[in-house]
């Protein structure tokens, strides 16, 4: 055993303490009344990265600020390594369903319940904490490093690409890390070759100038809630496919290899249905449910409010309704496009008597990589050796949409590699992370930081 993973193994301990402590400030990025909050988990974090032997410098945005931290000790000629994660969390609510408060980390059966464990203090935690690792044990790092850490990664990173076009020669590197994600199962760590991106948007119905009595005026006028029910109904038609005109002209067709690598995966359709407590399984027909999590687009209500909701009964019709839609896309496909076909959509199928707005929201482009190269093999290597599996690639149904912004901007690769476990209960109540794949993690990255120097010095 290295002298690195021996003192990870000796201070496991001080590191779940120290996890906690990150994990209780609340962290909400979309909530304005926790900006003070947002900003003391980026000090917080920068001072863990400062006694971790980094340069650090929280850096102001016109939102929530950045931590930067550096280490560039390796030399020019070693490879510079950008690694990215976020400090910023998820809304707990609803806070009813939680069995712990979301922030207060509780460890129960080998998991530790707290909001943002898995999403992603732990996993950017684990980075910090195998690069000290290093510095403590040997002093130096065999690549350079530098720690990016925002804090608006839950609300679309709106100010991290223009900090980065204002960085570039800063933040130059030779291969992107970013462990945000998750293994394919327990015990099975997994490398990513794909993304999906997001389209979000708001579609809003208005009907009469007021809300209307059912008795005196329903049937003569259109209802905003009938007439949105008959538009999120026309979105999709009865083999699962969304129904916007021209929509699937972008979609790339993935290749034969990276669809029998998805077949190969250990999945079990029943076994999902019985996790997620559902009758069946549902999607676009003619793929698998892998393939459709993670390589065809989707289209799903979020949210919807109309007219009276509260207990009781009031016969009203509704002035106004309103629905949270959003699409998780796949290369090629682009938001803009998305829009504009919604829009047309939209003008089509509305019924007359309500008229209708589309208010976008957020965004994020898709992402595909094919697993191989120097970068890649090392992080096999990493993840095989600290696991004693070999890793399995797999797809991301989720969106980060500052992956491919990274990729064209500082014209170097991502790898994405994260060890969260299926059902963690991401942006949901009582999500958690593995303290197994926590600690193994940390030796996991540490062997990493290895082997990119040993691959770049072949």
């Amino acid at each position: 055993m290295s002298d690195a993973l021996t003192f990870i193994d000796t201070n496991l301990g001080r590191f779940r303490e120290e996890l906690n402590e990150f994990l209780r400030i609340p962290s909400i990025s979309a909530k304005s009344e926790y900006d003070d909050e947002t900003s003391r988990s980026a000090e917080w974090l920068a001072s863990r990265m400062r006694e971790a032997g980094l340069e650090v410098e929280v850096l102001a945005t016109e939102g929530h600020p950045i931590v930067l931290g550096e280490w560039r000790g390796a030399g020019a000629n070693a490879p510079t390594v950008l690694v990215y994660g976020h400090y910023d969390v998820q809304p707990p609510e609803p806070l009813e369903l939680w069995t712990s408060p979301p922030f207060e980390p509780t460890e129960r059966e080998g998991r530790i319940y707290a909001r943002g464990s898995a999403d992603d203090k732990g996993q950017l935690y684990m980075h910090v904490k195998a690069l000290e690792a290093h510095l403590a044990t040997s002093g130096s790092l065999p690549v350079n490093v530098v720690v990016l850490a925002e804090g608006e990664e839950e609300v679309g990173s709106p100010n991290l690409v223009p900090f980065v076009d204002a960085h570039l020669e800063r933040l130059a590197c030779d291969v992107v890390v970013i462990s945000d994600t998750g293994m394919f199962a327990e015990g099975l760590p997994s490398i990513l070759f794909s993304l999906r991106g997001l389209a979000y948007f708001e579609i809003h119905v208005h009907g009469a100038r007021s809300d209307l009595h059912s008795g005196e005026f329903g049937g003569s006028v259109m209802n905003p809630g009938n007439a949105l029910s008959q538009i999120i109904a026309s979105l999709h038609d009865d083999q699962g496919r969304i129904a916007l005109p021209g929509f699937y002209d972008d979609v790339v067709e993935w290749d034969a290899e990276t669809r029998a690598q998805i077949a190969a995966l250990p999945h079990s359709d029943d076994e999902t249905r019985e996790e997620l407590g559902v009758a069946a399984l549902a999607g676009e027909q003619g793929f698998s449910t892998l393939e459709r999590l993670w390589i065809r687009p989707t289209c799903d209500v979020n949210g919807m409010l109309c007219g009276y909701t509260d207990e009781g009964a009031k016969t009203v019709l509704p002035n106004h309704a309103m629905a949270k839609v959003s699409f998780r896309l796949v290369p090629d496909q682009s938001g803009a496009k998305v829009k504009e076909l919604l829009e047309a959509h939209l003008r089509n199928v509305t019924p007359a008597g309500v008229t209708w707005e589309l208010k976008e929201l957020h965004g994020g482009r898709p992402w595909k990589a094919r697993i191989e190269g120097p970068y890649f093999d090392a992080a096999a290597e990493a993840l095989e050796e600290a696991f004693g599996t070999k890793p399995v690639p797999m797809g991301g149904g989720g969106s980060i949409p500052i992956v491919v912004e990274f990729e064209e901007r500082l014209h170097a690769p991502a790898l994405l590699l994260g060890f969260s476990l299926p059902g963690c209960n991401l942006h949901a109540p009582n999500e958690w992370l593995s303290v197994e794949n926590f600690e193994k993690g940390i030796g996991a990255l540490a062997l990493l930081y290895d082997k990119l120097g040993a691959h770049a010095a072949d």
